[in-house]
């Protein structure tokens, strides 16, 4: 039987409910499982399976992006083995968080923390290559996490096939912390391991940023424009004068050619995502999430790549981590003139 987008998704079907296997599809969706130094409340690991749960009730048809599924999606299987080592992470990780990572004088403690780190650069290197294999095939690659350490790798793989590509980092977090809580690759970490390790990423554009530490301002402050963070309490002026779409331009402009998109839903108002690890009052609308990436998308920069992380494991943040998902595809599908959007 033929697929009809407008019919409800068979049971046996994919994410989307699309029947697109990875060899035929052009974009490829990457689930990694993973929260392992997730600070305040687990349960990110699950958000790639609400996520894929919810994307059977998201109609194929966009108003803004159009037929993004003509192109095919494909979500690969969850890996086993990453979920498992998520299990044995987060278990070593929980006494660690609890001690505030103090683990001074306690040689059980600091043996777990560094179990951690080692299970961290594992997660890294099986993300990176599992990236690059699929780059490699002309994919298009999409990563849903887990917590928002679990990018690393892909942001490696695609800085290495698109050098000088900037980021576009969506956040109530900076993610600029050396580390915490001892963890080398702690979510808080993200984009200061980004910045200090990847040589390939010129700029990092933040926007929605809320909640950050007076070291982490100076290191955007210190960081010669590389680090540009438009923080929230300036979009949220921008929103009250009527100047919210000048700001939006504003910072899609710093960004090179090359953008890889990083979203954490927590840069959303956390009404959107109360489930996620980290919440913070504040954020992005649905709908101006949705205008920041149409900017970039019609201002003649190409989406390289993205991730989206930090979805919560509950029933309503898998639905609206499946419909911002469905922007990025379609927007990113636009930026690179694979499809139109619709108007």
């Amino acid at each position: 039987m033929p697929f009809d987008p407008n019919a409800a998704a068979p049971i046996d079907s994919g994410i989307f409910g699309l029947p697109d296997e990875p060899d035929e599809a052009k974009v490829i969706l990457f689930p990694v499982p993973w929260d392992a130094t997730t600070s305040y409340r687990p349960g990110t690991s699950d958000g790639p399976r609400a996520i894929l749960a919810a994307s059977k009730q998201v109609d194929l048809f966009d108003i803004e992006v159009g037929r993004p599924y003509e192109a095919g999606i494909a979500m690969l299987a969850e890996d086993p083995e990453l979920r498992a080592i998520n299990v044995e992470a987060r278990a070593l990780a929980v006494p660690v968080i609890a001690a505030g990572g103090d683990v001074s004088g306690n040689a059980a403690l600091a043996e777990k923390l560094a179990r951690v780190n080692v299970l961290s650069d594992v997660v890294n290197r099986k993300v990176f290559d599992v990236t690059r294999r699929w780059l490699d095939r002309g994919k298009i690659v999409g990563l849903v996490g887990g917590d928002h350490a679990s990018p690393f790798g892909a942001i490696q793989a695609h800085a290495e096939r698109y050098p000088g590509m900037g980021i576009l980092h969506v956040d109530a977090h900076a993610d600029l912390r050396r580390e915490y809580e001892g963890f080398a690759w702690s979510h808080a970490s993200i984009m200061e391991n980004v910045a200090r390790r990847i040589d390939g990423v010129s700029t990092i554009v933040q926007v929605g940023i809320r909640d950050l530490c007076e070291e982490e301002h100076r290191r955007i402050e210190e960081s010669g424009g590389r680090i540009r963070t438009h923080f929230d309490v300036d979009i949220a002026r921008a929103r009250m004068r009527g100047e919210l779409g000048a700001r939006i331009a504003s910072a899609v402009s710093e960004l090179p050619r090359d953008v890889y998109v990083s979203f954490d839903i927590d840069g959303l108002d956390p009404v959107l995502c109360p489930a996620t690890g980290t919440p913070v009052p504040g954020g992005l609308s649905f709908h101006e999430a949705a205008a920041l990436l149409r900017e970039v998308a019609t201002s003649g920069k190409r989406i390289v790549g993205f991730d989206l992380n930090e979805v919560g494991g509950a029933e309503w943040d898998g639905n609206v981590g499946a419909r911002l998902l469905y922007k990025l595809i379609g927007w990113t599908l636009v930026s690179r003139g694979i499809s139109r959007p619709f108007r």
